[in-house]
């Protein structure tokens, strides 16, 4: 089983399984995806650069436990595993710094699109972060991606505008959900 389960969703590691390092490529090879990400490397452009990215990820959660991470969304009735989803501290205008704002985010394979998949899989880890006492959750997208805007507009965040406080002060489009009073 995975860290989180939702009615139609397991996010779970992303492993060194071929299978899994395919899919990897897969979705981070696509310019279709990659265009949106502020990421180093992207797109991916040789099947073995999957497994850098898989090592670059679990570094980065290395001392996260199961609290942060970049997980595998895989459908539950399927195995097929759509995209991926993210809940980690964003780095701050010094990319080596990480701030104390929470970020959720979400990159799907494109024949994924259009399912839900990415507004319930963010909806189980904000949920589930929001419950350990973080006051607000974040959700930062590059300007012009309506898709991903349309996603946290769904999980009930609220839009406040451009902001340059995270990834080495690149404008993103900033969402915030608090928790309850």
């Amino acid at each position: 089983m995975g860290i989180l389960a939702t009615e139609r969703l397991v996010l779970r590691d992303w492993t060194a399984d071929p299978a899994d390092l395919t899919r990897i490529f897969d979705i981070y090879s696509r310019p279709e995806v990659a265009r949106w990400l502020a990421a180093p490397g992207l797109p991916l452009t040789d099947p073995a650069q999957a497994a850098d990215r898989l090592a670059m990820w679990r570094d980065r959660h290395a001392e996260h436990g199961d609290r942060y991470g970049t997980w595998a969304i895989e459908v539950r009735d399927t195995g097929v595993v759509v995209g991926t989803a993210l809940l980690k501290p964003l780095p701050g205008r010094d990319e080596s710094v990480l701030t104390s704002d929470i970020e959720v985010g979400w990159h799907l394979h494109p024949d994924s699109w259009g399912h839900g998949y990415a507004t319930e899989a963010a909806r189980s880890l904000v949920a589930r972060e929001l419950a350990t006492g973080t006051p607000q959750v974040w959700a930062v997208v590059s300007p012009g991606n309506a898709a991903s805007m349309a996603v946290a507009l769904r999980l009930g965040m609220t839009h406040v505008g451009r902001r340059t406080d995270w990834y080495g002060g690149e404008e993103v489009e900033a969402f915030v959900l608090r928790a309850a009073a």
